[in-house]
């Protein structure tokens, strides 16, 4: 009879059928008394959502001090009540950290394994197993079902510490579930998608995590083949930044060997991959592909959102936003959809209000923390974009895009040390981002560094080529490298930058006007009196192209002793006043930059780490029509 109800509860669950499932667990209680038996009709009361009839059924037997899976499910139906000081007076607050499995230990032992076949090998890995981690022979002892109670309990006390707002802490519990219980993807996502460490950290974590304690029917051969998968699934996850090789590696793996080509996650993992290389195209179409066959994946949302918003679709994020409110509006990643169409069509208080929406739905939502600090960005409204990126950075430690973004706000407040300050901090969590190394190629440009910046801004260009990124995020950085070599005397190079920008069918009269310039540095005002008209052709009214036209015309004319004589640059005229007012020029040409730039959101990138990792990321920004991002004087 007891195995008859058994199968019966258990078919009912599978079913669904939850009503059927308690009536005949409660009839199983009642004949077995079994504490398991107990377990199993909490857990039907539990998939209903009567988590306070589920706590009573607990206690009532006192089940919760006997079985670790009787206390996990108590806490957690405490967390589901909002009731988080319960929940960690369940839990506790000490993690088992005894019962760690380090790299390289002997695999763990079932209760079920016959321990005559594998007395030998015990024998044989017992000193050096005792070395690396002496409380190694506790968890073999240990049941493999209370092993995984205690890790999802570490978990769950990551949970509320999270809710808490202590991030350290949380860490420290995520990273302790994982490594008990390699299997405990919850704790592993939590890490990487609240990008809680930086890349580095990532890497060495998962480096640290011992699979063999995987077991697959005790076979050995099929277990160590689930770890190689396992932890190849799990590298697919990391931040895209720092080893980009290993990552690639993993994807071919899995597509090819295991016919995972198509599995969304891997999709989504290449596409974060492609956002973070600029190659929004390729992005959008591979989170495209996904939600054709998965209308609502909320995971990929982000990714697809930001690399239509990059692309200026503004239709297709109207037409997603809209079905998302009519058929989702109790998720946040809709109201994400509708606050990056209204930053997308320019209604920023419209875009900040959703954005906000989004954010107090799910408190840890990255890309609605940056989409909110954005819209600041996009107002001029500095301080308050550095308090929400601030926030943002203190939500998501690992990734660097918040400390990037406060980099660059304090760089259009004039602030350059602090600018350095935030820029130094991003760049020792990535160094391989082509926007952070642009940006400090700005902070030594206006600190009159310039082979410093230029070394920065030549490394930004190198990275994105190697990227396959696309030409036009080129764009800002050769700009900015083109006004560097101007200003460090480099005007060959600098004129043979500024045609490359112009190549690329740039219409900016900016840009024009600073190449007019340097070729008046070049003693060749009648080139430059061309470009100029150039200039005014797409901006009539000019000022800065008009000023600079008059002084080609005068230095191409008759009144050369206006001019600076052969072999003199505009920066060594004499004293008569004509180096001050190409200075003036110069200040000028880089204020209009400015005031361009403060129309843009000072960044291309946000992760969902990423995704921001980051945070990551996931690009929330909005762009003007600028050539120039990204930095105060070009």
């Amino acid at each position: 009879m007891e195995k008859y109800l058994r199968d019966w509860r258990q078919e009912a669950l599978n079913r669904h059928q939850y009503d059927t499932a308690i009536f005949v667990a409660d009839k199983l209680y009642a004949l077995t008394s079994d504490d398991n038996d107990a377990f199993w009709l909490a857990q039907a009361h539990f998939s209903t959502g009567n988590y306070n009839r589920t706590q009573a059924l607990l206690a009532r037997g006192n089940l919760t001090e006997r079985t670790p899976q009787c206390r996990y499910l108590a806490a957690h139906c405490s967390i589901k009540l909002g009731k988080i000081d319960e929940a960690l007076q369940t839990l506790g607050d000490k993690n088992p950290t005894h019962l760690i499995s380090a790299p390289g230990s002997a695999r763990q032992k079932l209760r079920h394994v016959d321990v005559n076949t594998r007395a030998g090998a015990r024998h044989n890995k017992t000193a050096s197993r005792n070395e690396r981690l002496p409380t190694s022979e506790e968890r073999d002892r240990e049941d493999v079902n209370n092993i995984k109670s205690e890790a999802g309990m570490c978990y769950l006390r990551g949970v509320c510490y999270a809710k808490q707002n202590s991030f350290d802490r949380a860490k420290e519990c995520y990273k302790t579930a994982v490594q008990i219980d390699v299997q405990c993807f919850e704790a592993f996502d939590a890490l990487m998608a609240n990008s809680l460490m930086s890349p580095e950290e990532e890497w060495k974590f998962l480096e640290s995590l011992n699979f063999d304690t995987i077991n697959v029917s005790n076979n050995p051969s099929l277990s160590q083949e689930a770890a190689h998968f396992t932890k190849t699934l799990y590298t697919t996850r990391l931040s895209k930044y720092t080893k980009p090789g290993e990552f690639a590696n993993a994807t071919e793996t899995l597509s090819t060997h295991y016919n995972l080509a198509n599995n969304p996650d891997i999709l989504l993992a290449k596409a974060d991959l492609m956002f973070t290389h600029c190659r929004f195209r390729e992005a959008l179409a591979l989170t495209t592909s996904v939600l054709d066959n998965d209308k609502y994946n909320f995971s990929v949302m982000p990714v697809h959102l930001a690399s239509l918003h990059e692309l200026g679709q503004k239709n297709t994020l109207f037409l997603l936003a809209h079905d998302l409110a009519d058929t989702n509006p109790s998720e946040a990643c809709t109201w994400l959809a509708v606050g990056v169409y209204y930053l997308a069509i320019q209604r920023i208080a419209e875009a900040r209000r959703y954005f906000s929406k989004a954010s107090m739905m799910d408190p840890h939502f990255g890309p609605a923390w940056i989409g909110f600090a954005h819209t600041f960005a996009a107002e001029g409204e500095h301080d308050q974009a550095i308090s929400a990126y601030s926030t943002a950075a203190r939500l998501f430690q690992g990734t660097h895009l918040p400390q990037l973004f406060l980099g660059m706000q304090n760089l259009q407040l004039n602030n350059l040390s602090l600018a350095r300050e935030y820029l130094k901090t991003a760049y020792d969590l990535c160094e391989t981002d082509p926007l952070l190394l642009n940006e400090m190629g700005v902070v030594y440009y206006n600190e009159g560094h310039m082979l410093d910046a230029i070394q920065f801004f030549r490394r930004a260009i190198q990275l994105a080529e190697q990227n396959e990124a696309e030409p036009d995020a080129l764009l800002p950085t050769r700009i900015n490298l083109a006004h560097a070599l101007r200003r460090d005397k480099q005007h060959n190079e600098a004129l043979i930058t500024f045609e490359e920008v112009l190549r690329h069918g740039v219409k900016d009269p900016a840009v024009f006007a600073a190449k007019g310039l340097v070729l008046m540095e070049m003693d060749r005002p009648w080139d430059a009196v061309l470009v100029l008209h150039e200039a005014l052709n797409v901006s009539p009214q000019d000022p800065m192209a008009t000023d600079l036209l008059n002084r080609a015309l005068e230095a191409s004319g008759d009144d050369s002793h206006l001019l600076p004589e052969a072999g003199q640059t505009a920066d060594s005229l004499d004293d008569d006043g004509n180096n001050e007012e190409i200075d003036e020029l110069d200040r000028r040409m880089h204020g209009k930059l400015r005031e361009i730039e403060q129309n843009r959101v000072a960044g291309r990138r946000g992760r969902r780490r990423r995704h921001a990792q980051g945070m990551a990321a996931e690009d929330l920004s909005q762009f003007g029509e600028s050539m120039v991002v990204d930095s105060d004087e070009g």
